[in-house]
């Protein structure tokens, strides 16, 4: 899982060393958060993501999926355990939707009235399968 000798062994093969661009730096940053979290609020019940893929690439996308649901599935038999992710990038929430434990997400849209209308919605619909 996600824990502070996995961020810095990730750092040291991926960051350290190099030119490393923004979006990688964004991601040690992202890593480095998650610990963090794991470290000091390890009986939280809540994660609160915010648009955690602004300024990454797609390949940096990815690692921050494979290394949520790694996160996801070492938190997973905590019983109170829940991960919410505001994002505008459907392709995040489908690479998340391919992990074993994600069943659901909520899109939040407008309706005729101008209101704002929160669905529940299988992530089915976004891997088509790919599971």
């Amino acid at each position: 899982g996600i824990n502070a000798e996995y961020c810095k062994q990730w750092y040291q093969r991926r960051v350290r060393g190099q030119h490393s661009s923004a979006g990688q730096r964004v991601l040690a940053a992202l890593l480095i958060r998650l610990a963090l979290a794991e470290v000091f609020c390890n009986n939280c019940g809540i994660i609160t993501l915010d648009e955690p893929t602004t300024n990454l690439d797609k390949d940096n996308v990815q690692s921050l999926a494979m290394a949520l649901s790694a996160f996801i599935k070492q938190r997973h038999g905590s019983g109170n355990f829940q991960l919410i992710v505001i994002t505008h990038d459907e392709d995040f929430v489908e690479l998340l939707g391919r992990n074993e434990y994600i069943d659901y997400y909520y899109k939040v849209q407008r309706n005729a009235n101008n209101y704002s209308c929160l669905t529940r919605k299988s992530v089915l619909e976004l891997t088509h399968g790919a599971r």
